[in-house]
This record gives structure tokens, C-alpha cells and sequence, in this order.
């Protein structure tokens, strides 16, 4: 569990902790380009963290090659360590997903996953940190 006493609580904070990428993507609702992403290459055995809080949200177990661009997994760690929200930006309807501790935008699901769950959760990489277990 994460202490979110220590959460950044203003915009200016939040600047002061991301780098000017991560608070692009987690704090305006960015998207990395396609493909863009070191963690596509990752396979080894870990988690993947909030860059803006630290909280596991996935683990090496629930990720997969999508071929879609950017790092996928079929389940959260926890269900708990995700939210999602209705996202109606650019003309589009889809499921936003983000880190439940500190609401950063993390990317969005999609219902044409794999098994067992269906479901893609198609994630900025910079929105994640590895760590190797």
C-alpha cells in the first residue's frame, strides 16, 4: 500500500516530482507514441509501478505481446490497484484506466484480450516503472 500523505497535492508539486513526460502522460491524459516504449521489450520476472505514485498495478505474469504498440497486460495486479472512468475525448468512447492512489491517467482497456480475462489494458510506458523481482 502506498502512503498518500506523501502525494503531491498541487499541479506545481506534481511537476516537481515527474519528469516533464510522465506528468505529460499520467496529469494532462497524454499518449506516448506508438511503439515508443522500453517496457514493449521488458520479459523478465516483476512488477510494474505508478511512475507517479509507486503502487503495483501489473506484474510480468499478465503482460503480453498485443502488437498493438505499447505495453499490454490481460489483468491488474489487484483489482483494486486500477480504476476506470468513461473517456469521450476525441470523438471516441472508450475506457479510460488510472492508478487508484494517485488518479494518474495510465491508457485505457479494451475488451479483445486474451483469455481468461478478455480484456487489453493498453498502457503507457511511461506512465509505468519496472521493478525487477
Amino acid at each position: 500500500m502506498v502512503d498518500q500523505s506523501n502525494l503531491p497535492q498541487t499541479d506545481a508539486e506534481w511537476k516537481a516530482r515527474l519528469s516533464d513526460e510522465e506528468y505529460r502522460l499520467l496529469r494532462e491524459d497524454g499518449t506516448e507514441p506508438r511503439g515508443s516504449s522500453e517496457l514493449l521489450k521488458v520479459d523478465d520476472d516483476g512488477v510494474f509501478r505508478c511512475a507517479g505514485c509507486g503502487q503495483v498495478l501489473f506484474t510480468s505474469d499478465e503482460k503480453y505481446g498485443s502488437g498493438t504498440g505499447w505495453p499490454s497486460f490481460y489483468d491488474p495486479a489487484d483489482s483494486d490497484a486500477v480504476e476506470t472512468r468513461q473517456d469521450h475525448s476525441h470523438g471516441m468512447v472508450r475506457t479510460e484506466v488510472v492508478c487508484s492512489t494517485c488518479e494518474g491517467h495510465l491508457g485505457h482497456v479494451f475488451d479483445d484480450g486474451p483469455e481468461p480475462t478478455g480484456k487489453r489494458y493498453c498502457i503507457n510506458g511511461g506512465a509505468l516503472e519496472f521493478d525487477e523481482s
